[in-house]
């Protein structure tokens, strides 16, 4: 090691075992304790209550997100495309997911913005109570979900909850989430279908001709594959698979 180096070494050393505790000694550093007491109040427990729901609601964050937004509908075609292109590991998954979560939050944006300007803001500023910011924010949630999921879903769930709607508001949310999860994955495969095709053309195109030509031992997924990432990119592959997917959904 050169005497430079030895030299900036020794000082690092020096400053973290004799400057850094001394300093540390003259500048306070603050002390974070989580402790559980009495409550003086019942203000005090629903604070409390509210935490504990949030905390819950920040865990459960992902499989919200997956349950009553459009991010299912999207990550399954984007990974159907994916299989149709036959291109493996590519684009990655994270990829894939970060387009995903920003495809939904476009799509839903307009439903957020209800939520957080009729409910939210109003519950920041005191002027409704939870329930009503609860109740408020359900509402632009649940008119989405309607607007997407498919009547015989909808019907299979009440006839399994042995429920007999009138109305929307008559449908509990327990089970309009699992109709629109069932209606959402059906959107997707009939979309991912419609895509598989002139993919499944190329390779049946490509296999006949390799067989014809005695070539048996190439795999046609070899020759076949720089066929359709060439037609995929001429077509605007995902600049068309993005505006039908945005368009599918009914806002």
């Amino acid at each position: 090691m050169p005497r430079f180096l030895r030299r900036i070494c020794s000082f690092i050393a020096v400053f973290i075992l004799i400057e850094l505790p001394l300093w540390a000694a003259e500048v306070p550093i603050p002390k974070l304790t989580i402790g559980v007491g009495a409550s003086k109040s019942p203000r005090d427990v629903a604070v409390t209550l509210e935490i504990i729901l949030l905390i819950t609601i920040i865990s459960l964050a992902p499989s919200i997100l997956v349950m009553v937004t459009s991010f299912t509908r999207i990550i399954v075609v984007l990974s159907l495309l994916r299989s149709a292109l036959g291109t493996q590991q590519m684009p990655p998954n994270q990829v894939l997911i970060g387009l995903a979560l920003f495809l939904t939050v476009f799509v839903m944006s307009p439903t957020w913005n209800k939520v957080y300007y009729n409910a939210v803001s109003p519950y920041l500023e005191g002027k409704i109570t939870f329930k009503e910011a609860y109740d408020r924010a359900l509402k632009p949630v649940r008119d989405f979900m309607f607007n997407q999921v498919r009547e015989r879903n909808l019907a299979l769930f009440c006839n399994l909850a042995k429920i007999r709607p009138r109305n929307r508001a008559d449908v509990p949310t327990h089970v309009l989430i699992p109709a629109f999860i069932t209606s959402e994955l059906q959107t997707a495969f009939e979309i991912g279908f419609m895509i598989f095709i002139p993919f499944l053309i190329i390779d049946m195109v490509v296999s006949s001709i390799l067989l014809a030509m005695g070539m048996i031992m190439l795999p046609p997924v070899m020759i076949s594959l720089p066929f359709k990432l060439i037609l995929f990119v001429l077509v605007d592959g995902w600049d068309l698979v993005i505006a039908s997917l945005v368009r599918s959904f009914r806002i």
